[in-house]
């Protein structure tokens, strides 16, 4: 009888330390832009107009922001036209209310890649993450052509635009974290999020300037990550009377620090359990 030889079994398993982990998302970059490049395929796959979808949407919201602050209720535009004013913000609100909607549901639809050969799964959401900041910079040639339009010339604050952008994708990515884990164990979470983004637009000063709120409420109300982001964007593209109300812009990027370290904890802590309960 022919003697049999066992042949040696491969494990894949994720790196045991965290210093391991962090070199695994390097060494699996190339999936990082492959699932992103995939999704921006998809997103404009058959579409009628293609990409200009990123730019309609901000577009249309910006006019109907425009007519109902800036036309109906007159409030102050901080010495830059209403259309500027409010596409200013437009910008980070629709990059995180995007990256909200695709992290959330970016680790059930790769299930079937999830389920069957380890990889840090940091790597999905992140990927869903720059796929917002591709319309991100999309949505920017609106800004463009607003500045032209209207002859406006930012100040020398525009290069410090860089730094907030920075601050959006930590907000972003922190939230988009927390929801992407919690909506792996709670199924739930997919008919929260749409509500979260338009209950969100509402608190947030997209369609108007957070100069508006009285003086005793502007620290609560800095309680929105969002605001110290907006906020900045505006400083840093309007220029003139802009201003950043200090104690609330510090509060607010406290919170997105927050947010986003915790983010990376809770997912990393969830991680382990994906494959067996996507």
């Amino acid at each position: 009888m022919k003697d049999t030889i066992s042949q040696p079994e491969l494990v894949i398993e994720a790196g045991r330390t965290e210093q391991q982990y962090w070199k695994d998302v390097w060494r699996y970059r190339e999936l990082f832009y492959f699932l992103a490049w995939r999704d921006i395929l998809v997103r404009y796959k058959q579409t009628a107009i293609g990409i200009a979808w990123a730019l309609i949407r901000p577009f249309l919201t910006m006019v109907v922001f425009t007519v109902v602050f800036g036309q109906l209720a007159k409030l102050p535009s901080q010495g830059a036209p209403y259309p500027i004013l409010v596409f200013s913000a437009m910008l980070p609100w629709q990059f995180f209310a995007n990256s909200l909607s695709e992290c959330s549901n970016s680790l059930i639809s790769n299930a079937n890649l999830i389920s069957k050969v380890y990889f840090p799964r940091l790597v999905v959401p992140t990927s869903a993450v720059v796929v917002s900041f591709v319309d991100f910079l999309i949505s920017g040639m609106i800004l463009l052509a607003l500045m032209a339009w209207y002859n406006f010339v930012p100040s020398w604050r525009i290069l410090t635009l860089p730094l907030f952008i920075g601050i959006a994708f930590a907000a972003s990515m922190g939230a988009g974290l927390w929801l992407a884990s919690l909506n792996v164990k709670y199924r739930d979470f997919r008919y929260i999020v749409p509500f979260i983004v338009q209950f969100g637009l509402y608190i947030s000063p997209v369609g108007f300037s957070s100069s508006i709120v009285p003086e005793q409420w502007r620290l609560l109300y800095s309680l929105n990550p969002m605001v110290g982001v907006i906020d900045g964007f505006r400083w840093a593209i309007l220029g003139g009377e802009s201003k950043l109300y200090l104690p609330g812009f510090f509060l607010s990027m406290g919170l997105v620090l927050l947010i986003f370290v915790t983010g990376i904890w809770y997912f990393r802590k969830m991680e382990r359990t994906f494959a067996d309960v996507i």
